[in-house]
C-alpha cells in the first residue's frame, strides 16, 4: 500500500487514535476520545474498523531484560540467490530470532537475535553457519538501544 492509499483509507481523525495507541496502548477510548475532542463511541467505532481492516493491531509488548533475555544481535546473512526462500525458511524456524527481513546490498538478509546469554548467541551463530546456501555472515552484537519506539504517525 502506497503512501496515497494509505491516506486515502484513513483520515487524521484514525491517525490521531493511532498516534495515542502508539503512546500508550492501554489508553481508554474515553481518554482518546478526550484527547481527540470527539465522543467516545465514535474512537470505539474507528477503532474496531481499523483492527477490522488490518490497519492497526495491538499487543502486549514485553520488555526483554525481564525475562532475562539481555543479548541482541543483527545477522547480516549473504545468500546464493537461487536459494534465498530456502534461507528465509531456515532463520525463520530458529526461535530466538525474533525478525527476519531482506535487504539491498552486499547481504540478502538481515535477522534480529535476542538471546540471555553469549553462550546462547554463539550457539544460535552456529545454527545460522549450519544452513545450506550461506555465502557469508556478519554479526553485529547490540550494546545499547537508544530508540526503540512504535510511533509511526
Amino acid at each position: 500500500m502506497s503512501s496515497e492509499e494509505f491516506d486515502s483509507v484513513i483520515d487524521e481523525l484514525d491517525k490521531g487514535i493511532i498516534k495515542q495507541l502508539s503512546k500508550n496502548g492501554r489508553m481508554s477510548f474515553a481518554e482518546i476520545a478526550s484527547e481527540l475532542d470527539v465522543t467516545e463511541k465514535t474512537v470505539r467505532k474507528r477503532y474496531n474498523q481499523l483492527v477490522d481492516n488490518n490497519i492497526l493491531e495491538v499487543v502486549g509488548v514485553v520488555n526483554p531484560i525481564t525475562l532475562g533475555i539481555k543479548i541482541g544481535a543483527i545477522v547480516q546473512v549473504q545468500v546464493v540467490p537461487q536459494h534465498i526462500d530456502e534461507v528465509i525458511t531456515s532463520l525463520t524456524n530458529i526461535p530466538v530470532i525474533r525478525y527476519v527481513t531482506t535487504l539491498t546490498g552486499e547481504y540478502q538478509l538481515l535477522g534480529q537475535v535476542n538471546v540471555r546469554s553469549y553462550e546462547e548467541l554463539n550457539e544460535t551463530v552456529k545454527k545460522i553457519y549450519q544452513i545450506p546456501h550461506i555465502q557469508s555472515t556478519n554479526v553485529l552484537v547490540q550494546m545499547d538501544v537508544h530508540k526503540n519506539t512504535f510511533e509511526y504517525l
